[in-house]
């Protein structure tokens, strides 16, 4: 008697979903976690330089994953106008990365995470503003405790602080926006492009963008670089290890999405976040305050409500 193969090759393709998820958690948690600490712990207080080797990376590691790696297929840039549309998506994309990595200088990873969650409010209003596409009012109906949560969690935040709010807002919003032109400018089949071939596209944009900024606004960020490596190497390392890390969460994120199913990727996303909360704390020792965690608590009730409401609505 021959032994059926399915049970073993399900067996497989579950162990090997279980490790692609253990490894987006990972690099997510890993690379928000790390970048904590390096512009607030380790003193390296250049957000704008330490996007830039994540652009970098991410071009580069792209380019080897789709060009030698064959992990999807090559898509080409069709057109100029094209270009321009990538571009413009380019840009925002880098505003929302560096936005999120100035506000962890000055916010606690958990109070970071909470604010974050608001992005389906960001995403309903850019919708309605750019389309004007308008959802049932049992959506925004789930938005109230979205908002509603943040702002206990801003006032019950020990360490709040205005600009690093302003900013992650601000990177909260321009996710949002992204997300919402990224469905309006490369919807035609002949523009459509996977996560990663545009993530390929686009980190050399950002990276076009962020040298003259870092160099500018962050002045003499190299040589300062180049000091802080020669009095302590590890600096290099934590960089290179972070930059490929952020490259990671990009990997990652495009391989559950393809390996599980979307209300699968929807639960996994609002635990992550969660999970990035109570790590950080265990790690940080960032003060919290129960004010502020039945605020998260309540951004995140509203956001697993939203996914509901917007799921029926279809």
């Amino acid at each position: 008697m021959s032994s059926d193969p399915k049970p073993a090759t399900m067996s497989t393709s579950r162990v090997f979903t279980v490790g692609l998820i253990t490894a987006w958690y990972s690099s997510n948690i890993g690379v928000l976690l790390l970048n904590k600490f390096l512009l607030t712990n380790y003193g390296f207080k250049y957000p704008i330089f330490l996007t830039l080797c994540h652009m970098l990376a991410c071009s580069f590691l792209s380019y080897v994953a789709i060009s030698w790696l064959k992990v999807v297929p090559m898509q080409s840039i069709r057109s100029r106008v094209q270009f321009v549309k990538i571009s413009s998506l380019g840009f925002i994309f880098c505003l929302s990365v560096v936005g999120g990595n100035i506000s962890l200088r000055y916010l606690a990873v958990s109070f970071n995470q909470a604010v974050g969650a608001t992005t389906p409010f960001f995403t309903a209003v850019f919708a309605y503003l750019v389309t004007l596409k308008k959802e049932g009012w049992l959506t925004y109906l789930t938005l109230v405790p979205v908002v509603t949560g943040v702002i206990i969690a801003s006032g019950g935040e020990p360490s709040f602080h205005l600009f690093g709010f302003i900013m992650c807002i601000a990177a909260t919003a321009a996710r949002a926006l992204k997300s919402v032109l990224q469905g309006i400018l490369l919807s035609s089949e002949a523009e459509k492009l996977n996560s990663m071939n545009l993530l390929m596209y686009m980190g050399p944009v950002a990276c076009v963008i962020l040298l003259p900024a870092a160099l500018w606004m962050e002045q003499d960020v190299v040589g300062i670089t180049i000091a802080l490596a020669r009095d302590d190497v590890s600096i290099i390392w934590y960089l290179v290890f972070n930059s490929a890390l952020a490259y990671f969460v990009n990997l990652t994120n495009f391989l559950v999405t393809k390996h599980t199913s979307p209300l699968t990727l929807q639960v996994l996303g609002n635990a992550k976040g969660a999970v990035a909360v109570v790590v950080s704390i265990l790690i940080f020792r960032n003060p919290v305050s129960v004010t502020g965690m039945l605020g998260y608590g309540l951004t995140v009730t509203g956001v697993i409500l939203y996914s509901e409401a917007k799921k029926r609505g279809r």
